[in-house]
């Protein structure tokens, strides 16, 4: 892509079913870029065009809605984290204009563990659409699966066990959020600084996101310029979260990124995405991992577990009181 921005497209299906050398190669390769970038594209990942195209049809039939139905989904003390979160709710970490934009939400389903289980809020059944739940969940279950082989993935790169997330992400507070970047009939009714989503980084330990249904994506590099992110075709981007570079002591970059707005002209159309942020367990402990740290790499974050630090997040966008 540019040979001062490292973000390179990788074979999921090289790592998974690979020779000893192609997955070696896979896990050098991602923890590479994200210790320059933060940012990596994802081939063979398990989605198939036609999953991901009808998901797209159910995410804009979502949206479509009207907002007195959307609203009904709407509860504010589940912070955002299920269900439907309208526009004007959520401002980027250190902004005080909200982002332009409104979103759904789906968690864990939990099978295997009742006290876990009655921690985790449930998702709401979106009634007028029973094919946007059913899609949402398989894509889910997908995402999940391909996020936890990256993370072997990762592992291997960092020095530890190939499985060392497994237990960690298994029954992991993760979300799936389906997202409208929605239409501005006439920009000079926005407030000057409103846009489509303020710079920001990540909480969880890695997001993968499927496309989107138009350019805006941005990263910013080591020498704070913004660079477009594109995908080709059906691949995921995929980026590192605030709680993985925690706990690595920023050996992995949380990479700030935005969507801009677009020219003038297209703002009266809607932008559509859907990342899945992969969080561990709440319980999981962030200290910086020892080998992160040494004498050129002195500790620079206090002792959390991923609980504290995703309600302490959750407060700072505005999302919880």
């Amino acid at each position: 892509m540019s040979t001062e921005v490292n973000i390179p497209r990788l074979d999921l299906n090289t790592y998974v079913n690979g020779t000893a050398a192609e997955r070696k190669q896979f896990s050098d390769d991602i923890g590479k870029a994200f210790n320059e970038t933060g940012f990596v594209t994802i081939t063979n990942h398990g989605l198939s065009k036609e999953l991901i195209d009808k998901l797209y049809a159910q995410v804009k039939a979502l949206f479509a809605l009207p907002d007195s139905v959307k609203s009904s989904y709407e509860i504010p003390e589940l912070a955002g984290q299920r269900g439907y979160t309208g526009k004007g709710k959520e401002t980027a970490k250190g902004f005080k204009t909200p982002d332009l934009k409104e979103f759904w939400q789906i968690g864990q389903t939990v099978t295997d563990n009742p006290a876990l289980k009655a921690e985790y809020p449930k998702n709401l059944v979106v009634k007028e659409l029973p094919e946007f739940n059913t899609t949402t969940l398989e894509v889910y279950s997908k995402l999940e699966a391909a996020g936890k082989q990256l993370l072997r993935a990762i592992a291997v790169y960092l020095g530890l066990d190939e499985h060392y997330f497994d237990d960690k992400v298994h029954n992991g507070n993760s979300i799936l959020r389906t997202l409208h970047y929605f239409p501005i009939e006439d920009p000079d009714s926005v407030p000057a600084d409103a846009v489509r989503a303020g710079a920001h980084e990540d909480i969880n330990l890695i997001t993968l996101l499927i496309g989107a249904s138009a350019d805006g994506l941005e990263l910013l590099t080591r020498d704070d310029k913004w660079f477009p992110v594109k995908a080709h075709g059906e691949d995921l981007v995929v980026n590192v979260g605030d709680m993985l570079q925690r706990l690595t002591n920023n050996k992995l970059k949380s990479t700030t990124h935005r969507v801009v707005n677009p020219p003038r002209e297209l703002m009266k159309n809607s932008r559509y995405s859907v990342p899945f942020f992969l969080h561990p367990v709440s319980d999981m402990d962030l200290t910086s991992l020892p080998s992160t740290v040494d004498a050129a790499h002195p500790k620079l974050y206090t002792d959390i577990t991923a609980g504290e630090y995703l309600d302490e997040r959750l407060r700072e966008i505005g999302l919880k009181k």
